[in-house]
């Protein structure tokens, strides 16, 4: 994967409002990750959350899509809805081993999500980090994590991410915490606040700030107008890739939100 590149996209690609809007109304269902995959760059596959995948349909998505695409796949459930994530070392195997890494090339990050009501324990969380492996099948692997809960809001939380090389999504959320700190080589956004009723899901001005954030996240630096949880700890330097997508509010557009955010990014 290239350095430095700016992807956006949406949650899934199976969505009943995006046909006859984003998808053609004689496009085939069969067909609509392939039509998908030539609109944005990149899509999160929240299915893997919920469900093993197996090795052909990996290939089958890969085969759907163009050079250049990339998946992000959020880690399952069974990995991180634990009390004590320091066990979940066979969980996390069995779903990296289940043939995600037939994806190649296509196998953006790992999203791993807490839920909101998951705090913030350093050792327990030191060591769900320190399980994550940076191979799998002979591919490269890069993680990213969501928290939820108020508690991660500290520093020490931003070191251990650093210190494993893990990404720390920002979520632009009604109630989770936003954490802009940048810990990994790769930058990570889920835009969820956004609205059916903007044809773009976001407005015009919100999606100008977020493409010049993005470009200052690929640059190497962090936005001063984001929130971060250890303003005194150094980012990794150089330039990373950054990953948005829109998610949640207003995903009736959210594929016409991560068009028009690489419409302002290509200069367009």
């Amino acid at each position: 994967m290239q350095s430095a590149t700016i992807r956006a996209g949406m949650g899934g690609w199976t969505f009943e409002p995006w046909e006859g809007s984003f998808y053609p109304d004689t496009l085939a269902k069969a067909r609509q990750l392939q039509h998908a995959s030539r609109q944005v760059p990149t899509i999160e596959v929240n299915g893997t959350y919920y469900s093993t995948f197996k090795e052909p349909t990996f290939l089958k998505w890969a085969a759907d899509t163009p050079d250049g695409f990339v998946f992000s796949l959020k880690g399952n459930r069974f990995v991180t809805n634990r009390k004590v994530l320091a066990s979940a070392g066979e969980s996390m195997q069995r779903f990296l081993g289940s043939g995600l890494a037939a994806l190649g090339g296509k196998l953006g990050p790992i999203l791993w999500q807490f839920a909101p009501t998951k705090r913030f324990e350093p050792d327990d969380f030191a060591a769900f980090l320190a399980l994550l492996p940076d191979r799998q099948d002979g591919v490269a692997l890069r993680h990213a994590v969501e928290v939820r809960h108020a508690s991660f809001v500290v520093p020490e939380f931003v070191a251990l991410a650093r210190k494993h090389k893990v990404a720390i999504v920002y979520a632009d959320h009604a109630t989770y915490p936003a954490i802009a700190d940048q810990t990994g080589d790769f930058a990570y956004l889920r835009l969820q606040t956004g609205s059916d009723e903007n044809p773009d899901c976001y407005a015009p001005a919100d999606l100008d700030r977020w493409a010049e954030r993005a470009g200052l996240l690929a640059a190497g630096t962090v936005p001063a107008d984001l929130p971060r949880a250890g303003p005194g700890l150094a980012s990794p330097a150089g330039p990373r890739d950054v990953f948005v997508y829109f998610i949640t509010e207003g995903k009736s557009r959210a594929p016409f939100g991560a068009m028009a955010l690489m419409r302002r990014l290509a200069g367009n």
